[in-house]
């Protein structure tokens, strides 16, 4: 049996871009509000029923929120131009040795329906 768990997470950030379309406010510093949608996939573990405790999962999602949350993007280590694509690998990097059965990393811009996943190598 394969289960699916998946945990949100909210963060708002600051940034500016380099666009070649609706390039001039982009270029400028503005903020977003983002969530994160991280998916684990794996067999539970039979004695529990659980793929992995939500508590060991929150505290994992917690340390990348903090690393995120009220900080300008342009400033994070490793993280590159700030792109939903960008953001969704980062997150992934940082879970990835925490998190057996990582399977996708979504980030979501709510307010303008935008998201990019990332599902790993």
């Amino acid at each position: 049996m394969t289960i699916e768990l998946t945990k949100q997470f909210r963060f708002e950030s600051a940034h500016t871009l380099k666009r070649q379309i609706e390039a001039e406010s982009s270029r400028r510093l503005h903020g977003h509000s983002y969530r994160a949608e991280v998916t684990l996939r794996g067999e539970p573990d039979p004695a529990t029923g659980m793929l992995l405790d939500f508590g060991f999962f929150s505290a994992s999602l917690e340390e990348v929120r903090a690393a995120l949350d009220h900080h300008l993007l342009d400033e994070v280590a490793d993280l590159g131009p700030a792109t939903l694509e960008n953001l969704a690998l980062w997150i992934w990097r940082r879970l990835e040795p925490s998190l057996p059965g990582l399977f996708r990393v979504t980030v979501l811009r709510d307010s303008l329906g935008d998201a990019a996943a990332y599902f790993g190598p």
